[in-house]
């Protein structure tokens, strides 16, 4: 999985990964599609392979991009080509089931029982106002509004870099091609985001699997064709893994529901990545030096070469950025870990099969889930397994040293959630949250020894002085007092 946004890879790379996802574009024929064929079709060995039915379909996406250059409009007129990146998606999604009544009817009922259970277990009220069952074309229609901006930050910072840093000569030349690159930089980005998006819709369980919720507020949404490929080989009642999975959905709606400013904050954070990305052109520029404009037109192997250099451009990360995917990451991780333990505090009395599926939950992002391949793809950034355990812990830890409400308080405004260090130091933000020392309430056994002797000694000590060590343990209180009475009198 490419960990650079929009599919930049270093020189080191050899092509194999954006191979492998061109295989799995448009038509299916694999082969050919990566940089050296953009458009996708397999010409073969010789071109023995073209089909003369695809040069309607390239002449026809070359159409629309000029007369996108021309009128300066349109979903071609911006960083990302969004129509390139729907048609795609939906060529990638292929044949799909439609939803049954029956399933819509599962959802439902699979949720509000869900809801009766997490009511014990969260302080936030219900969100899920409505339930409702997705096809993937479904989940894609309603997705894309939230990906234009995610996307869009990334992109016009990719692009802007692109024509900003290229030498004074080369933008002289260029003229007015300079327009037509960036109609090709926004048919690039949308053919790699339709592709993800195509991907995706297949795997998605949920309205919320990605992090974030895609759905109309209040609406818990499942994918019933996705959870039943998810649900193979699990070897699980599928009625437990349909209320697993609503649990979770309907986890996500009550955070986002009553947590209004969580949303925004990562969409924020993706903002702030995206403005200070930065991308060194020393290799196109070195390359750039050493030809003549002329031989361009005359030496394709020219072209081959600018190409190859441009593989280099590599986003340099800033000390803003990295703070920024670290924040990124961190409340990611703080979500997923709080709907993990309020799904399993809620469940696991009541589904046997509750701990398995968290810990299948929990390899499926570990090896790289829906999220993980979304914002990797996005914004350079893998979530990393061990902050989500951490998370989960950190959320665990502070319900026992205090209860649901004091857990849930934390999402009450953005400075009082953790940190990245508060994940590694989950009892140094337990004592702030609680304001007592709990430090020792933490897996320190030489701490829990000290506290010990401790408690012993002033216990001692009040035997000595003649105190009584148990005055409250009196089975008749009452009566004590009344002795005391008459014998003082």
């Amino acid at each position: 999985m490419n960990d650079l946004p929009f599919g930049f890879s270093s020189s080191g790379d050899d092509g194999d990964d954006a191979k492998g996802r061109s295989g799995r574009g448009s038509g299916g024929s694999g082969g050919s599609g990566g940089q050296d064929n953009p458009f996708g079709f397999d010409l073969g060995a010789g071109g023995a392979g073209f089909d003369p039915s695809q040069l309607g379909q390239m002449f026809s996406q070359l159409g629309q991009m000029f007369s996108g250059m021309t009128s300066g409009a349109g979903s071609g007129s911006g960083p990302v080509n969004y129509q390139v990146a729907s048609n795609l998606a939906r060529q990638q999604i292929g044949d799909f089931t439609p939803v049954a009544g029956k399933e819509t009817e599962a959802v439902t009922e699979a949720v509000r029982l869900a809801e009766v259970w997490l009511d014990e277990q969260t302080s936030l009220p219900a969100g899920v106002t409505t339930s409702a069952a997705w096809t993937p074309v479904q989940w894609l229609e309603e997705a894309m509004p939230t990906f234009k901006r995610l996307c869009d930050p990334v992109a016009e910072q990719l692009s802007g870099g692109w024509t900003d840093n290229l030498p004074a000569e080369a933008k002289q030349m260029a003229g007015p091609m300079l327009g037509m690159l960036t109609q090709m930089g926004g048919m690039a980005f949308g053919t790699q985001l339709g592709q993800g998006l195509g991907q995706l819709a297949k795997e998605v369980l949920t309205s919320t699997d990605i992090g974030l919720p895609l759905a109309a507020p209040g609406t818990a949404v499942l994918l019933p064709e996705a959870i039943a490929g998810f649900s193979d080989g699990l070897e699980l009642p599928a009625q437990e893994i349909i209320v697993f999975i609503a649990a979770r959905e309907a986890a996500h709606v009550r955070l986002f529901s009553h947590v209004p400013w969580l949303r925004e904050r990562v969409l924020s954070t993706v903002e702030q990545y995206a403005r200070g990305i930065t991308i060194d052109f020393s290799g196109i520029e070195n390359a750039a030096a050493n030809i003549d404009p002329a031989q361009l037109l005359s030496d394709p192997s020219k072209i081959e070469e600018l190409m190859s250099a441009s593989t280099a451009f590599e986003p340099s990360a800033t000390p803003e950025q990295t703070a920024a995917l670290e924040r990124l990451e961190t409340l990611l991780a703080l979500i997923e870990g709080w709907v993990e333990q309020v799904v399993f505090r809620a469940l696991n009395d009541r589904l046997p099969s509750t701990s398995a599926l968290t810990e299948t939950m929990r390899r499926r992002r570990a090896s790289g889930g829906p999220a993980e391949q979304t914002f990797a793809t996005l914004v350079g950034l893998e979530m990393r397994p061990r902050k989500l355990r951490e998370a989960a812990t950190l959320w665990s830890k502070l319900v026992e040293s205090s209860d649901i409400t004091t857990r849930d308080g934390v999402w009450a405004h953005p400075d009082l959630i953790p940190d990245s260090g508060d994940l590694d130091n989950p009892a140094g933000f337990i004592d702030r949250v609680i304001g007592g020392d709990v430090g020792e309430l933490d897996d320190d056994p030489i701490a829990q020894l000290e506290k010990t002797m401790a408690e012993e000694a002033a216990a001692r000590e009040k035997e000595s002085s003649g105190e009584s060590t148990e005055p409250d343990e009196s089975p008749e209180p009452p009566a004590d007092d009344d002795d005391q009475g008459s014998s003082k009198g």
